[in-house]
């Protein structure tokens, strides 16, 4: 090789093998400048074939080992080192360090193309090194929430932190040797923008903000039952994220709210609830007022036939006996004095009913209660709380009680309120037609 054609490659850049290629190349035939070309060319195609080689090795014999082994594995974090492809980035780390420290010196007569080759190929490995760093960081999220301590908590927002955190470190360290300056001169620049890049990141901030907030005081966790009616979420929460919250309604869609909602709105969390162990029958049954009264003392041996108001009515008419004959009541007037009536008896009933049902809590609240009269009658509500907080459970144990109460109601003489149908309409114009006294003779 003559120093004359070749005075642009510096002689301690050019290594042994390219060397030697170029020498065999030159003794083929043809001028220094075609021989370099082609020296270049030849060699960056053998180190591209060495890289696919390399890669297929990986992929086809060292990846399969290591899939059989940790799938023989009794260790939960190996296989989740496999799910997220940790593997896959770490061979393409591996692969472009071997380029970056290879391919330069094959362009060492290309000094311009050699520049760019440089900042190109520390550009890749800047974002292999991201990509590993992230599958790793979701590996740990996978991890945590084998975990019972962390299985209910936002991981998936302080991973986008994270994300976001490593990306903007990504993005600078690229900017830095693509221009060739110093990481600190472009954060001086980012100063500048602050104020740009709080109202682009508004959200972002937002949300991060709600989600550790959320997170200290334990106010939703993923899997608890929410109610957030601006929103028309109404169900089970699958996702917290640095953004929004992924919401499952009980007809299976999915609404998403963004998470900084969570703490400038209003919402219901049903997880006290469900931790309680019992869930809430507040239902009212309307009676028809004018069917209220006094029972008389046939009605009264009548009803001691019931098995859960016999010891009631017992109790009962031994305490209004005395208060009679103590306070020298004159009952020839039903007002005067004390008398059991139909509806304190349904009461009664059913108050009894509950505490022998087995489906019914009783060590929380349960009672039968008045509400005040209204145009529909007179509400008779059940407050009581179900043994159990599963959906079909609850509403299967409501409607049994219901079901009861309403059949059972006839047997103290009561009726229950409700506007008249179209038939009811025909029976009564039936009943009472209506005479046109025009046609009267």
């Amino acid at each position: 090789m003559e120093n004359s054609d070749l005075t642009y490659i510096a002689s301690d850049q050019i290594n042994f093998i390219y060397q030697h290629t170029f020498d065999f190349l030159k003794f083929l035939g043809g001028t220094d400048k075609i021989t370099h070309i082609l020296t270049t060319i030849s060699l960056l195609l053998l180190v591209v074939l060495v890289l696919v080689v390399m890669d297929y090795i990986f992929r086809n014999l060292l990846k399969k080992l290591f899939t059989r082994i940790i799938s023989n594995s009794k260790t939960v974090w190996d296989d989740k080192l496999l799910q997220n492809r940790v593997l896959d980035d770490v061979s393409h780390l591996v692969l472009i360090v071997l380029a970056q420290q290879v391919v330069p010196h094959l362009f060492v007569g290309f000094v311009s193309f050699k520049s760019v080759l440089i900042k190109v190929l520390g550009i890749g490995v800047i974002i292999a090194v991201y990509k590993l760093f992230n599958a790793l960081l979701k590996t740990t999220r996978d991890i945590l929430k084998t975990s019972k301590t962390f299985m209910d908590k936002p991981l998936d927002s302080y991973l986008q932190v994270v994300q976001i955190f490593l990306i903007f470190v990504t993005f600078t360290v690229s900017f830095s040797i693509v221009t060739g300056n110093s990481p600190w001169s472009f954060l001086v620049s980012l100063g500048a923008a602050s104020a740009i890049l709080m109202l682009v990141f508004k959200d972002t901030i937002l949300g991060f903000v709600a989600s550790i907030q959320v997170s200290a005081n334990d106010s939703v966790r993923v899997g608890d039952w929410i109610e957030m009616t601006k929103y028309g979420a109404d169900g089970t929460v699958l996702q917290i994220n640095l953004n929004n919250v992924k919401v499952q309604n009980f007809d299976k869609t999915i609404v998403t709210l963004p998470t900084y909602a969570l703490l400038s709105d209003s919402f219901k969390n049903y997880r006290g609830m469900q931790q309680s162990g019992g869930r809430r029958i507040k239902r009212a049954i309307h009676i028809k007022m004018s069917s209220i009264r006094y029972v008389s003392a046939e009605e009264i041996d009548n009803l001691k036939r019931i098995h859960l108001l016999q010891g009631f009515i017992l109790k009962r008419e031994k305490e209004i006996a005395d208060y009679n004959l103590m306070n020298q009541i004159d009952q020839s007037m039903e007002v005067n004095g004390r008398r059991m009536t139909n509806i304190g008896l349904f009461r009664a009933y059913l108050e009894a009913y509950l505490k022998n049902n087995k489906d019914i809590h009783q060590e929380f609240t349960l009672m039968v209660r008045q509400l005040a009269p209204t145009e529909h009658g007179l509400p008779l509500e059940i407050y009581a709380f179900t043994n159990g907080t599963n959906w079909v459970f609850y509403e299967s144990v409501m409607a049994d009680l219901f079901d009861h109460a309403l059949s059972a109601i006839k047997y103290f003489n009561l009726e229950i309120f409700e506007l008249p149908a179209s038939d009811d309409l025909r029976k009564s114009i039936k009943q009472f037609p209506i005479v046109d006294k025009h046609n009267v003779n």
